[in-house]
């Protein structure tokens, strides 16, 4: 991933006010439709200009070409505000990040954590996050629907992971039944990817806990019940489990790994 600067001028006199949310409505349209990652941005102004450091999937993300009508929406009203369009400055290569996906993958998944700020959409081939905004809008333009899927998801891992409240039980619930409202949203905007792409497209479904290890290896598959879907080696070096009908991959539990 990548790190930029945005600097915005002031063409007129304008308000702290009014550019303040023509900047913060174009940051929101950028990251609805994956050009930038993370949720909060922290907006300097000094020397009569607004300045901005964001991180994004490629050096290209911001290009025009890959623009939702959101962000030409956004990017017209600056005008209104007095702002001018953006100047970018490209600061480098962000050395705590993976880099995106370049080639076209055979399948792909839909996979996050917690600790992930990147596109949960992976590459089957090598895991490595795919930007949204190289996929057909998902839904009303952009992928909105994916990053607030992706932020409820990585909400539940923290609170599981932290195992500190009863709030933990729900939240794994969340991430690893099939029965739930995180799961039925995500294997929703899975079957919608794999529509718009033509690539066969998983769901990443979260295993903890579990009796034994033996019992583990033979549990099936938790929405069709199909014993098959146990793979010979994992895929990934992760994924113990994969059931082709229902698109799912899965872990053996990380309590018996």
């Amino acid at each position: 991933m990548f790190v930029t600067e945005l600097r915005f001028e002031c063409f007129a006199d304008t308000t702290i006010s009014a550019a303040e949310k023509a900047i913060n409505q174009l940051l929101e349209a950028y990251r609805a439709n994956g050009q930038i990652l993370g949720r909060e941005f922290a907006v300097a102004f000094n020397d009569g200009e607004f300045r901005v450091r964001l991180l994004m999937p490629e050096k290209s993300s911001l290009a025009h070409k890959y623009h939702s009508p959101w962000v030409k929406k956004a990017l017209a009203e600056l005008t209104d505000a007095k702002l001018l369009a953006p100047r970018e400055k490209f600061i480098g290569q962000d050395i705590n990040s993976e880099v995106s996906n370049t080639d076209t993958p055979s399948w792909q998944l839909l996979y996050t954590s917690f600790v992930h700020m990147c596109s949960p959409l992976r590459s089957g081939d090598n895991l490595l996050p795919i930007p949204l905004y190289r996929l057909p809008a998902t839904f009303n333009g952009d992928h909105k629907r994916i990053i607030r899927w992706q932020s409820e998801w990585q909400a539940c891992d923290e609170l599981q992971m932290a195992a500190a409240t009863k709030a933990e039980f729900a939240a794994l619930e969340e991430v690893s039944s099939p029965d739930s409202d995180l799961f039925r949203r995500g294997w929703d905007l899975r079957g919608r990817i794999e529509y718009l792409t033509k690539i066969p497209t998983y769901y990443y479904l979260y295993r903890v806990g579990g009796q034994d290890l033996a019992s583990e290896k033979a549990r099936p598959c938790p929405r069709c019940g199909s014993h098959d879907w146990k793979l010979d080696e994992p895929l990934l070096d992760m994924f113990h489990f994969r059931c082709e009908p229902c698109r799912i991959v899965s872990n053996l539990s990380w309590d018996h790994q």
